[in-house]
């Protein structure tokens, strides 16, 4: 084996469950032993190995296992794996062992062998180690070249590091049962050997059975045909090594799934599948025969290149004849060549098409594994691929390396340093790196050679130049060079530059450029720093660039400054001293936009004067000009220069009056044009327009109104005409007066006189003032109404008649011929009274003391003329109306009466009234006809009339009990006395009732029963006579207790020993009596509470203890008890009295029953004790000495008698208790049958 040996790091072997199927064996072994050799199988731990025996049976061994196979003749046995996976054949004291592991993938660009320390031994756990062909002695010819497809061609393969993670990605399911996680495949197994099997025989029975092929043993070296897709034939099923492309199963189940295997494979076929079924039998004969074609051989392989030949296949004799046939056919065959570098059965590439039987394959990659396999094609059929033969590619000198890189240097010093190229199979021995010398003529000399990666170069001149170059060397010869670098050394400080240029000045910034030092090399790497000094702040130079560049731009400068920069340079070495200074200045900026310009002086209607101040900021040089521009509008739509001088003021003329201009100004310097100013709006005066036209008459003249209309001037002094302003005259008066004002063309003159001539001018307004009247316009008005007549004249005669009287107005032309009067009690609501030619007129039917509203209106032909001034008229006042709407007043009601009575100074009522000797009356206030009213009189008949004050209710008192009385009212005022309202009959209430005696029928410790009157306990609602009860609480208050038509009523939740005070009160309709005198009733002390039943232990046939629960002391009262017994049916007895809860009796005969109870006792501090209930009685059976209690015990377990005489002994509770549940169930039956027959 070779010194040096890469380690394959691969932790996932063969998996097992996949089938391994044979073939006929391979010729033997070149490098065999013996005629016999033994090979061990490795099985890992967790998986399963799968042989075939001679007899056609598969046997799968699990590991951990060393298999022994034995050869018989000396060569390996072949070991079909999966795809992805190689098998490799290790040897170790005479013993080989076999050993299956992924296929590495193929990665372009080549790859370098692992070297590592020797292996360690083989064993089960640990990954195998194979030895690299490059370290093994080229053989006087190929290895193994006569082993056809057997495991031993693996032997010497070249394998490197791999990844296999994605391997087997198809074919292992996730849900995976192993204990290494890979799918259980055991009935994969038996399905395909089953199908296997059956392939064969149809191919067997297709060449032999068909008469014109030799029967199977003829080629016992042959792989057993298969079915070869194309246009014509049925589709291949590639089942070489009994493995798919995606499964066994998957692809021996229908034709689709072979042709996706074919693709995964690198098939390339153009022609289509179809079924097997449509080829005829002399069609799949030769195409059997076309897949009997045997794998190529390899010959005179080089490290790119390898020769592969083959032979045609034989078409098979004809047993009558002896004649092969198929023999036209055979000779148009071709040959198709599939080459594979990612395993046996990874991806094929065609690498030969064509009719000859040997090829030359190139451009393969040097220490390389290829499996490289023929198929034959003739006419449109193809057979199968043959089996697969490996070969390795030799190894030869290494890539051209990479060129060599500078890690560090000084000035004498160069560190290089380089990776390494791909080896092609051979390691590394050495590197050879030439120089030359820095001369620069291209002629190199060596300066290393030796296997290290890195390499300092030194005794170096300073600042120079050097080109480098590489080249790598292994066992099979040395590399081409690399392409040569240049390197330089560090130099020394660079001279001072020259002084910086001027490239472009700005306001703010200003663009540099300097030059490298002359005396500098073009290789060394200098930095500049630029330093700046502004002038007058005397800080002197500050840097403002430090970079490798030969330019700079310094920014954030102040406009129209001098400044002085100089320039250094520095390298490794040092820096330089500064360059000579340079001065600049930064442009002027333009000025700032001037101050807004103002008007000097008074605005003209067609000029003014405006001036302007220099801007604030002259942008560093002096203003040269100023321009002024105008604008007519508000828009600023159209400017127009009118000025531009050195000048700070200016006269705009040639303006028009009444119009807004826009004036705006800037200003030019060296800097450039400034911004413009703001702009000055300047509104020129307006002048009172022109004079109109005179009005004209629209329509015909009314009597005391006509229209007129006018036109604008024809000037309107530069501003709109505002209002127009219309006087009028009469023509004899020769004076005007102005009837209108506005901005309307036309106007309704109103207010004129009917039949009179007037005189009409008009003139018009703006904003600057009135212009002059037009010419006068003479209009005569028409016939009109009467004028309006004077304000009637009214008289009272009494308090329900009025006169009224009127004057004639002036007629205008035409005489009245109508008076109409209008009367009304508001103004608003008048209505015509008279209509007539007469001057007066008499109202009747008034109202005293009303205030009434009267107006007169006259008429002629022309029409009605307006109304009369309004005149107001009251009637006098008169005696107060009737009261209306007299009831009567609800008690409830009378307790505000006292209250009112107090208000308006009446006499005070006492505080509560009686309804049996008061009635209490309400009204409402009547008319009182102009004068107050100042009392009421109430009239009851047979009693003298009482008077009262202006109030609106009165209880009226000290009436008779059960008495009706006739009510009527009467209201007076200072003038006398109203008439008397309606008739109201009223009755009082009779007397209410005096409170009963109150006495207590029955007492307890926490109840008290009371009762009081005669009559039953439970009364009805609607009894007339009612009662209410009361009991004193401990805040002195009395609350009430009970409030009804009953006789008794039971106090309850009371304390013992406690005394109460109650009192009751009678009322019926006649109202409240009075409360009787107070009552006292005291509550007794409580007893104790009964006890539950005591519990008997008996001690012996004699005697027996008698226990019960203790009672708590009652208020300081302690608690005694005694304890009964009854023996048989005689009368119980005390035994016991005392403070203790326990008593021993003694003396029982044997054959008696005891019953014991038991009560408690309160020993009062004042006699006399009370005693408690007893409780219940607990049964003592004498027969087995055993104990029960007579109510809710457990019944005596003796004999049958006294069992049956306790069953029939119920106590008083127990009776109580079964009553009770008796009425529940009857009640309840009662309800459902009431609930069914009568309610539904």
């Amino acid at each position: 084996m070779a010194d040096h040996t890469p380690s394959l790091e691969s932790s996932q072997l063969l998996s097992a469950d996949l089938p391994l199927m044979t073939s006929p064996p391979p010729p033997s072994m070149v490098n065999g032993d013996g005629p016999q050799q033994v090979i061990l199988v490795q099985v890992n731990p967790g998986e399963a190995f799968t042989i075939r025996r001679e007899d056609g049976q598969f046997q799968c061994i699990t590991g951990p296992a060393q298999v022994p196979m034995m050869s018989p003749n000396g060569s390996v046995p072949p070991i079909y794996v999966p795809p992805g996976y190689v098998s490799q054949i290790i040897e170790e004291n005479g013993v080989r062992r076999v050993l299956v592991l992924p296929q590495p993938e193929y990665h372009p660009g080549g790859h370098s062998p692992l070297h590592g320390p020797p292996p360690p031994p083989p064993h089960a756990h640990l990954p195998a180690f194979i030895p690299h062909p490059a370290m093994i002695p080229p053989p006087p010819h190929p290895m193994y070249s006569g082993v056809a497809g057997g495991a031993a061609d693996m032997g010497s393969q070249y394998i490197p590091q791999y990844h296999a993670a994605h391997l087997f990605s198809e074919q292992v399911s996730t849900d995976s049962h192993s204990p290494h996680g890979r799918q259980q495949l055991v009935h994969r197994d038996e399905r395909a050997s089953k199908t296997y099997e059956r392939l064969q025989k149809k191919l067997k029975e297709r060449q032999g059975g068909g008469g014109r092929g030799g029967p199977a043993k003829d080629r016992p070296n042959s792989p057993p045909p298969s079915p070869q897709k194309n246009h014509c034939s049925p589709a291949a099923l590639d089942i070489h090594n009994g493995v798919g492309g995606k499964g066994e199963h998957e692809q021996w189940q229908a034709s689709a799934a072979g042709a996706g295997k074919d693709k995964q494979t690198g098939k390339t076929s153009p022609y289509i599948e179809t079924e097997p079924e449509e080829l005829d039998e002399e069609s799949k004969a030769l195409q059997s025969l076309l897949s009997t074609i045997s794998k190529p051989i390899v010959t005179d392989i080089q490290a790119r290149t390898a020769l592969l030949t083959w032979t045609a296949p034989e078409a098979p004799k004809s047993e009558d004849d002896g004649k092969e046939d198929h023999g036209s056919s055979l000779q148009t065959l071709s040959y198709e060549i599939t080459v594979s570098s990612s395993g046996r059965d990874g991806k094929y590439k065609t690498v030969y098409s064509g009719e000859e039987v040997s090829a030359t394959i190139e451009d393969l990659r040097p220490a390389t594994d290829y499996h490289a396999r023929v198929q034959a094609m003739c006419n449109c059929l193809q057979g199968s691929p043959s089996e697969a033969v490996s070969f390795t590619t030799l190894s030869c000198e290494p890539d051209t390396p990479s060129p060599p890189r500078k890690t560090s240097g000084t000035k004498s010093t160069l560190v290089l340093q380089w990776k390494a190229p791909c080896d092609n199979g051979s390691k590394i021995q050495n590197y050879v790196l030439q120089w030359d010398e820095g001369k620069g003529t291209g002629v190199f000399e060596q300066c290393y050679y030796g296997p290290q990666k890195q390499y300092r170069v030194t005794k170096l001149s300073p600042a120079s130049r050097y080109s480098f170059r590489l080249a790598a060397k292994n066992d099979m010869g040395i590399s081409g060079f690399s392409e040569a670098i240049d390197l330089c050394t560090s130099g020394s400080v660079p001279a001072p530059p020259p002084s910086p240029d001027l490239v472009k000045a700005g306001v703010t910034w200003l663009c540099l450029r300097w030059q490298r030092p002359t005396s500098s090399p073009g290789d060394d790497e200098i930095s500049y720093v630029l330093d700046m000094e502004e002038e007058g702040l005397g800080y002197g130079f500050q840097p403002r660039y430090d970079g490798d560049e030969l330019s700079c731009t310094i920014r954030n400068l102040h406009r129209s400054t001098k400044y002085k920069f100089r320039v250094s340079a520095y390298n490794a070495e040092g820096k330089s001293s500064p360059s000579q200074v340079a001065e600049f200045t930064t442009c002027p900026d333009r000025p700032s936009s001037p101050c807004r310009p103002a008007v000097r002086g008074k605005v003209h209607p067609n000029s003014f004067r405006m001036s302007w101040e220099p801007p604030n900021d002259d942008g560093g040089s002096e203003v040269t000009e100023y321009i002024v521009e105008i604008s007519e509008g508000t828009t600023g739509a159209s400017w127009e220069q009118r000025y531009h001088g050195s000048a700070m003021e200016y006269l705009c003329n040639e303006l028009a009056p009444g119009s807004c201009y826009q004036a705006r100004v800037y200003c030019v310097s060296e800097g450039g044009q400034s911004p413009l100013s703001d702009t000055l709006q300047v509104q020129t005066p307006p002048v009172p327009p022109g004079p109109c036209l005179p009005p004209r008459l629209v329509g015909k003249p009314k009597a005391r109104e006509m229209q007129l209309r006018w036109g604008p001037p024809q000037v309107d002094g530069g501003r709109p005409v505002s209002c127009y302003s219309l006087e009028v005259c009469e023509v004899q008066a020769q004076e005007h007066r102005e009837v209108y004002q506005g901005p309307e063309l036309d106007c309704t003159v109103t207010s004129l006189l009917p039949g009179r001539t007037y005189s009409f001018r008009l003139r018009a307004a703006n904003k600057a003032g009135f212009g002059p009247f037009s010419e006068s316009c003479e209009v005569t008005t028409g016939p009109g109404a009467p004028e309006p007549c004077k304000a009637p004249h009214i008289v009272c005669k009494s308090p329900t008649c009025a006169l009224i009287s009127w004057e004639s107005p002036p007629c205008n032309g035409a005489q009245v011929s109508e008076f109409r009067v209008e009367w009304g009690v508001a103004e608003g609501s008048m209505q015509v009274c008279y209509s007539g030619t007469g001057l007066n007129h008499e109202m009747k039917g008034l109202n005293p003391a009303t205030i009434y509203f009267c107006r007169v209106q006259a008429v002629n032909v022309a029409g009605a003329g307006p109304f009369s001034e309004v005149t107001l008229c009251q009637t006098p006042c008169s005696v107060p109306a009737a009261v209306s709407s007299v009831q009567a007043l609800r008690e409830e009601e009378w307790g505000d009466e006292t209250a009112t009575d107090r208000e308006e100074g009446c006499e005070p009522a006492p505080s509560r009234y009686c309804p049996s000797s008061c009635l209490g009356l309400r009204w409402e206030p009547p008319c009182d006809h102009g004068a107050e009213i100042t009392s009421y009189l109430i009239d009851l008949g047979e009693r003298q009339p009482i008077a009262v004050g202006p109030v609106t209710r009165y209880i009226i008192q000290h009436l008779q009990p059960d008495t009706s009385y006739r009510i009527r009212i009467q209201a007076l005022n200072s003038l006398g006395a109203g008439p008397f309202s309606h008739t109201l009959k009223l009755k009082t209430k009779p007397l209410p009732p005096e409170p009963p005696r109150l006495e207590c029928t029955a007492f307890s410790h926490q109840t008290l029963r009371l009762k009081w009157g005669e009559g039953s306990s439970k009364a009805a609602p609607s009894d007339s006579l009612q009662y209410h009860l009361q009991m004193e609480d401990k805040n002195g208050r009395f609350i009430s207790l009970y409030r009804g038509p009953c006789h008794t009523h039971k106090v309850q939740r009371l304390m013992e020993s406690t005394s109460y005070t109650s009192r009751i009160q009678a009322f019926n309709e006649a109202g409240e009596g009075p409360f009787s005198h107070v009552y006292t009733f005291t509550t007794p002390r409580s007893p104790p509470a009964p006890l539950k039943a005591p519990r008997i232990e008996r001690l012996d046939d004699h005697t027996c203890e008698v226990n019960w629960e203790a009672s708590p002391p009652m208020k300081g009262d302690p608690i005694v008890y005694t304890l009964q017994c009854m023996m048989g049916n005689s009368e119980f007895k005390q035994v016991y009295k005392g403070s203790t809860t326990s008593f021993q009796v003694s003396g029982l005969q044997p054959s008696c029953e005891y019953r014991f109870r038991v009560c408690a006792i309160r020993q009062c501090q004042t006699p006399p004790d009370l005693t408690g209930p007893y409780s219940a009685s607990v049964t003592l059976s004498s027969q087995r000495g055993e104990a029960g209690a007579g109510v809710g015990g457990a019944a005596p377990r003796g004999g049958a008698a006294e069992a049956g005489r306790a069953k029939r002994s119920l106590t008083d509770e127990q009776c109580a208790a079964l009553i009770l549940v008796l009425f529940a169930i009857i009640s309840i039956l009662i309800a459902f049958v009431i609930q069914y027959f009568v309610i539904k």
